[in-house]
């Protein structure tokens, strides 16, 4: 099983007005072990608009994990267990608490969600703070699903946190891997692809970007699909729809 992905972060129009930096971040790589078994990682982090360091929190974030991932796959076979990942995430919340006292400030502030999605040949592990969504397709219907849906707050604009205290609203999913592909985002995207009354992923949406990965020689990051991607993201038919930062990442098996 080979694996080839896009990935773009683009900032949305709200914050180039406001002049505030980029609030989304990303991690992601392909995996080879000694046996020649092949795993996959993205991780995407969205910071609070409401919290003054919320993009160094989602950039804190998926270092973290994405850092604290390769090391367990160097380790073992496999995707880990439940406590590894929840390891993992007091590992960015460590981290998160050390910046924050470095600038005498609260690891509020420095919110973000959580997206990560990791596959092997067997199994797709997701884990979920906040909102954002991990959609997948099966491999023999060619049927788009939601693998992790968005976790919004009790009021409207509103959801869950990585620095949440005392703990973070994590959920963790795993599934066979019936799937050829796999997306990942960021709730910037999250209204325009998720059908609000069914939940289903837009089939429509997904389908086409899945095409040039598979048409790709790449193995791993396609370099130029991914700036192709990231400038679809920041297009004006797309702005027009969305002024919140994107973050899409999109990876197939051949």
């Amino acid at each position: 099983m080979e694996w080839c992905y896009a990935s773009a972060s683009v900032i949305g129009l709200s914050h180039i007005r406001a002049g505030t930096r980029l609030q989304d971040a990303k991690y992601c790589f392909v995996f080879i072990g000694d046996k020649g078994d092949r795993r996959f990682l993205a991780v995407i982090a969205d910071g609070a608009g409401s919290s003054e360091f919320g993009g160094q929190g989602a950039s804190i974030i998926c270092r973290a994990i994405g850092t604290q991932a390769r090391s367990a796959f160097r380790n073992s076979d496999g995707v880990p267990d439940d406590e590894v990942i929840w390891s993992w995430l007091d590992v960015a919340r460590d981290r998160i608490q050390l910046a924050a006292s470095g600038r005498e400030r609260t690891p509020r502030d420095f919110a973000a969600t959580l997206v990560m999605v990791m596959a092997s040949d067997h199994e797709v592990v997701t884990a979920h703070v906040g909102d954002g969504a991990i959609v997948a397709r099966n491999k023999d219907s060619a049927a788009w699903i939601l693998l992790s849906q968005p976790h919004h707050g009790e009021y409207a604009s509103t959801t869950y946190f990585v620095t949440d205290d005392p703990q973070p609203a994590l959920r963790i999913g795993r599934h066979p891997n019936h799937f050829d592909a796999i997306a990942a985002f960021s709730d910037g995207i999250e209204n325009l692809v998720i059908d609000s009354v069914t939940g289903a992923p837009s089939s429509a949406f997904f389908g086409p970007m899945t095409k040039p990965l598979n048409a790709s020689p790449v193995i791993g990051k396609d370099t130029e699909l991914s700036q192709s991607l990231a400038a679809f993201l920041a297009s004006d038919r797309f702005n027009e729809r969305t002024d919140d930062d994107k973050t899409l990442v999109v990876a197939v098996t051949k």
